[in-house]
């Protein structure tokens, strides 16, 4: 069942990940578009991302991660508390990008594209963290 929960994981953090990449470079784009149509339209592509893909894999990235850590016997390791750590950050900007998000469909952007061109580089450096502590193992 372990590597079951594993490979349930492993597809939660890729499906989560596309979406902590893709949703800012949404906001970049809807930033540039001002009102009308297009508006309207990233509005809706902006919600059913983070609703009904996003959030989802998250929670089951984190269920999972919850119990393979538990099992796998990686909650006394210093990587796991770093890697941990991590996840926390990502998890806010998860949870920033619902902030965002709710501006934008409320038509209260106070952003310019760059800011959220900077932002979209946070979860690639988070991941990238997480990769290491996770492969490596480095303490």
């Amino acid at each position: 069942m372990y590597l079951w929960i594993k490979a349930l994981h492993v597809i939660a953090i890729i499906s989560w990940m596309a979406g902590l990449l893709y949703l800012p470079r949404l906001f970049v784009y809807h930033a540039s578009a001002g009102e009308g149509t297009l508006s309207e339209t990233f509005k809706i592509m902006e919600r059913r991302l983070y609703r009904y893909i996003m959030t989802p894999a998250m929670l089951v990235a984190w269920m999972t991660g919850i119990y393979l850590a538990i099992e796998g016997g990686a909650l006394s390791s210093g990587w796991f508390h770093a890697k941990a750590t991590l996840v926390v950050l990502l998890t806010a900007a998860h949870l920033h990008d619902g902030a965002l998000m709710r501006r934008f469909a409320a038509d209260a952007n106070v952003h310019s594209p760059r800011y959220y061109r900077i932002f979209n580089e946070l979860p690639t450096l988070l991941m990238i963290g997480v990769v290491i502590l996770v492969i490596v193992k480095p303490f």
